[in-house]
């Protein structure tokens, strides 16, 4: 059965950092682009960041240069490393699965499958 878990949210402050984890059971990250997403309540999921099988990632405009996506295969695990965190990051965080994306597609939510559950993120003083 494939799953994937998120991990890592917390509560923390402007400019704080946090490091959420995707993990799978039942197959193996490698042979899949990871995206992560982003949630607040009566709006549309957005992309957050995609790292594809061959390494190349993605970021949307207003995370670079703060976040940072990474796989660990020994652990089967991909992160995002968010730092300098803002409050309007504040989100329900979720990973999934596609087999490939290109730089025009690689944010839209409906080509992924296999979401976790999330983990809140939120950020504020």
């Amino acid at each position: 059965q494939v799953r994937l878990v998120e991990s890592g949210g917390d509560l923390v402050q402007p400019g704080g950092s946090l490091r959420l984890s995707c993990s799978a059971s039942g197959f193996n990250l490698g042979t899949y682009t990871i995206g992560w997403f982003r949630q607040v309540p009566g709006k549309e999921r957005e992309g957050v960041s995609s790292i594809r099988r061959d390494g190349i990632t993605f970021y949307r405009d207003s995370v670079k240069g703060r976040f940072a996506i990474s796989r660990d295969a020994v652990n089967n695990t991909v992160y995002l490393q968010m730092n300098n965190l803002r409050t309007e990051d504040t989100a329900i965080y979720y990973c999934a699965t596609t087999q490939s994306v290109v730089a025009q597609s690689w944010y839209h939510w409906k080509l992924y499958r296999n979401w976790g559950q999330g983990t809140q993120v939120t950020v504020t003083s």
